[in-house]
């Protein structure tokens, strides 16, 4: 029988996760198919009622879903408690466990590109203070990162989620403080929209003294390569997009759906194409 897979969100018909996970499927030879249900807030209950009605195998879950889906679900996996946000659920002879996937993915796909590096010797400098920026950086912080600094252009929000942690080895900065000592930092990653559609010419922070060999990594990929990833690779920096965040978060996804895990290029490519680009 064929098992049934999606995402729901609001707006939903952007998504590229079906061409993805079906894609994904169709290479291992699953019965199983993956769409996309658009879901409005003042339905969110209901659908997720009929995940277990139906006997839905899987939801990954999008904006603006993430936090609000949590008090319908049986239980949260620990890190996403943390984060506070849901972005993958799957459902187990109808008890459904939400998980976050989003961080853990970033993590991944940034770990391709550190060549020499490596995370827990590296200083990071964390751009926003948002959903992402949260997923993000609890999850560097699992992985024992060296120094991992948070600016954002309202300095409470930055210094709240630092507080939150009590983390020594974090402190929040202004954009401005930050330009300011920008070529102390190993890793920078701008976790904002800033630069995404229709924002094109903006960038989240100036790179004017920005070290060669520095990784500049941006979540956005679409489009794959940001004014702000143009400035970077211009400047003799390592460009790092975010196609590989939305692939491995998937991925993960899928093997908690499964227990595969799926090969990361074949979805990596299908996604490329869907953008008109290389990766």
């Amino acid at each position: 029988m064929e098992k049934l897979y999606g995402v729901i969100g609001d707006p939903i018909g952007q998504s590229m996760s079906p061409d993805m996970h079906n894609t994904a499927f169709q290479s291992l030879g699953l019965q199983a198919v993956y769409k996309a249900f658009h879901v409005t807030p003042e339905r969110l209950q209901s659908a997720i009622e009929g995940v277990r009605g139906l006997g839905i195998a899987g939801l990954n879950v999008t904006i603006p879903h993430k936090i609000s889906v949590m008090k319908y679900l049986d239980e949260i996996d620990p890190l996403a408690s943390k984060i506070g946000a849901v972005n993958t659920i799957v459902n187990k002879n109808g008890k459904l466990t939400g998980y976050n996937t989003d961080g853990i993915g970033y993590v991944n796909s940034l770990k391709e590109v550190l060549i020499d590096k490596k995370l827990e010797n590296c200083s990071i400098l964390l751009i926003g203070a948002g959903g992402a920026a949260r997923a993000i950086y609890f999850s560097l912080l699992e992985e024992g990162v060296a120094r991992l600094d948070l600016a954002n252009r309202t300095v409470e929000k930055a210094e709240a989620l630092v507080n939150e942690q009590l983390s020594s080895q974090s402190r929040a900065l202004s954009l401005a403080e930050a330009e300011g000592v920008i070529n102390t930092y190993d890793i920078l990653i701008n976790t904002t929209s800033i630069g995404m559609y229709p924002n094109l010419e903006e960038i989240p922070i100036s790179l004017e003294n920005v070290n060669e060999n520095t990784i500049v990594s941006d979540i956005i990929y679409n489009p794959m390569q940001t004014k702000w990833l143009k400035e970077a690779n211009d400047k003799g920096a390592i460009t790092h997009n975010g196609l590989g965040m939305f692939v491995f978060q998937g991925a993960i996804a899928f093997e908690k759906w499964t227990g595969i895990y799926p090969d990361i290029d074949i979805m990596k490519s299908v996604i490329t194409r869907k953008l008109g680009g290389i990766s």
